[in-house]
This record gives structure tokens, sequence and C-alpha cells, in this order.
């Protein structure tokens, strides 16, 4: 709407409401689907704790910051020795010290906060059987899973499975014009930009974590070989979403290991989800 109506010359609120109605009357216009109440709750318990996280590493990042200064670099600290290891840094300075205590309160205020977010998560996705069944694909998580499940919420609003993949930009785009003119560039990029990065996060640890044997995998690493790793974990992002979408409508699990059977395949998920919930306590 914002494109056609910005072709006018004039802006007024006749001409608005006149090309309103035109493209009313061609068809011109896309349906929005509106999630339901419980599904924007659970969108914004994702939202939260994403927020959380985001923050809590900005201040990881300023506080690495602030000693990198005094030439102390904490580049080989693990999270959980972190706060020590930043206080022992700044032992001998008291003013520094005091700016440290604070900044390291507040970073462990947040984290608290977070793990109390990524519980609440990790407990819904434990309950939920589609979640489970998500979560026997290689590399999904919570995260992904839940992510995924609020974003599309109707299946059944998708005719095809693949067009789910450029619903979320995984699909490249296209520039087309005549004869001479045919050429595609990167991902989109358009839709929900959380669940993008999820299904490319769950692809990378698909890609680079995982040691058994799957097909997914196996396609994946064949197309790294032949071109880049990064557009490699693009491609099998887009085939998770399609594969997702599939389970979600079919009502099937995945088989990555022809080896493996359905019901081995669901209680792996369940022991995932819960293995989750524990390292967040």
């Amino acid at each position: 709407m914002r494109a056609a109506m910005s072709t006018q010359r004039n802006k007024t609120d006749a001409a608005d409401a006149l090309g309103i109605a035109h493209i009313m009357r061609t068809g011109w216009f896309r349906h929005a689907h509106i999630k339901s109440e419980a599904r924007y709750r659970m969108r914004l318990l994702l939202t939260h704790r994403r927020n959380l996280k985001r923050k809590f590493l900005d201040l990881e990042s300023a506080i690495r910051h602030s000693l990198k200064s005094f030439g102390i670099r904490l580049s080989k600290v693990g999270r959980k020795a972190f706060d020590q290891a930043a206080r022992d840094a700044t032992t001998g300075a008291t003013l520094t010290s005091e700016l440290m205590d604070a900044m390291l309160t507040a970073r462990a205020a947040l984290w608290k906060q977070y793990c109390r977010l990524h519980e609440l998560a990790v407990r819904f996705v434990a309950r939920d059987e589609l979640c489970r069944r998500f979560m026997a694909i290689p590399g999904v998580g919570p995260v992904t899973a839940l992510s995924f499940m609020t974003a599309v919420e109707d299946p059944s609003r998708f005719r095809r499975s693949r067009d789910v993949a450029a619903y979320f930009g995984l699909t490249s785009r296209r520039w087309q014009s005549g004869t001479s003119i045919d050429s595609q560039g990167r991902i989109s990029k358009a839709g929900d930009a959380d669940v993008r990065r999820a299904l490319y996060e769950a692809a990378s640890a698909l890609m680079t974590r995982f040691r058994g044997k799957d097909k997914l995998r196996t396609w994946g690493t064949m197309l790294a070989k032949r071109g880049n790793h990064r557009k490699a974990t693009v491609a099998v992002a887009r085939k998770l979403a399609v594969i997702m979408h599939a389970m979600w409508t079919d009502g099937t699990c995945y088989v990555g290991d022809p080896a493996a059977n359905e019901a081995d395949l669901v209680a792996r998920a369940r022991v995932k989800a819960w293995e989750t919930l524990g390292a967040a306590r």
C-alpha cells in the first residue's frame, strides 16, 4: 500500500482514499494472519528472553573493554569464572574495583532473570508434543522449536511446505527483466528475523556439532564442499523450515538416521528437552 501511494504527485486525504479504493477493487493486497493471544504471549516470552541475553552480553563486553584499556585481557575466561577473574584483576585499584563490582552485580542479576525466562520457555517446550517432535531433529533446541511453532501457528495457511522458507526470508532474491537479465541475489531476509536466526543457529549446530548419521547433514556437507560453509548453512536452515512444516502437517517424526524408529526419536527429543531444563537451572 505504501509503495503504491508513494507514486502520487500530491498527497491528500481524498487522493489516499481513492488510491486505497482502487487497490481494494483490483485485489492487489495480501491477507494478514492475526495470531491468537496465547501465541503472542509466548512470542513475548521469547522476545524478553532475547533482550535480557543481549543486555547481559553488552555488560560483559563493556567490562572486557574497560579492563582491556588497562592492559587486562579476559579472552580465555569462561562464563562461570568471569566474575572472579574480573574481581581479581582489579584488586589493587579502589575506584576500578568499585566500578567492576557494580557492573558485575548488574551482570549477575541479568543472568539470573535470563535463566528464569529460559526455564519458563523450556518447561513449555517439554510439555508440548509438537515441540518435542521438532526437537528430534539434530540441532533443533527448545528456542528454535518454540520460535517456529509460535511464528507459524496455523500450518494450513501455507499451501506448500516450501512456502514457509520464503515466508521467513530464506530464499534468494530474483531480478528478471526481459530475456537478457535474470539474476539471483542473496536471501531476501523477509519475515520474522528471530525465527530466521534460530533456524540458522540450528542448521549451524547440525553441521558443526552433530556427529551422528543424518541425511540432512550429509547433504549440507556436500554443499559446503562445493561452495562455502555459510551458504550451505543457509540452505540447511531453509530445509529445516520445510521439514518442520511437513512434520507438523503430516503428524510424522523426523528420521535422519534410517536405523532409528519413531519411538526412539520422540524419546530422544523428550530427554533433550529435560536435559536443557536441567542446564537452565
